[in-house]
């Protein structure tokens, strides 16, 4: 199992960093580490208690079937052949996937987007666990997350239900370069008081 991190927790928000799908190997998380991982993915916040996602954890035969389903789909709705070919891969590169299912209590008071809000925190939250345990993560959707099609064979689904996100994890095999990061200053107003 990879080491934890040992920075302060603002120098891991500071420096935290995805780890694109194919710089990930397995191995992956084992389960009482995935419960883990969870567990902290979990604690997110959620307006009104609702817990509006929940979680489906994909191994070797799930992760195959996900990339089938995005050739098959894709293929037959026409989408950009090349386009298919990477986000298929993603799959076929995941160790292990989680999706992150957004499930909106559509009779609660709650707005919508405060129950897609909690569904995509637990996303990063996942993501920002997995490299905290020493592991690696990816945050992907495309168009699979949302299209209707898709979402019922590989999930039983139906809207307003979606993935907020496929999670990908593993241990980090080659780490990626620093990006850029967004001025501060560019994306920042401060009260004049």
């Amino acid at each position: 199992m990879p080491d934890m991190d040992t920075r302060t927790p603002l120098d891991f928000l500071l420096t935290r960093r995805s780890v694109p799908v194919k710089m990930l190997s397995a191995p992956a998380p084992d389960d009482a580490t995935l419960r883990q991982l969870l567990t902290a993915a979990a604690r997110v916040p959620d307006h009104g208690k609702l817990v509006p996602f929940r979680f489906a954890v994909l191994r070797r035969q799930g992760i195959d079937r996900l990339a089938r389903l995005t050739r098959e789909i894709g293929t037959a709705q026409g989408r950009d052949p090349d386009k298919l070919i990477k986000q298929a891969a993603a799959f076929d590169d995941a160790p292990l996937t989680v999706a992150v299912i957004c499930t909106p209590n559509l009779g609660s008071p709650v707005p919508l987007i405060e129950q897609e809000s909690a569904a995509a925190l637990a996303c990063l939250s996942l993501v920002n666990a997995a490299e905290a345990a020493g592991f690696g993560g990816h945050w992907l959707t495309g168009w699979m997350a949302r299209d209707p099609e898709f979402l019922e064979a590989a999930f039983n689904l139906a809207e307003p239900q979606a993935v907020s996100g496929f999670i990908h994890l593993g241990t980090v095999k080659t780490q990626p370069a620093e990006r850029p990061r967004p001025d501060l200053d560019a994306i920042t107003t401060w009260d004049a008081s």
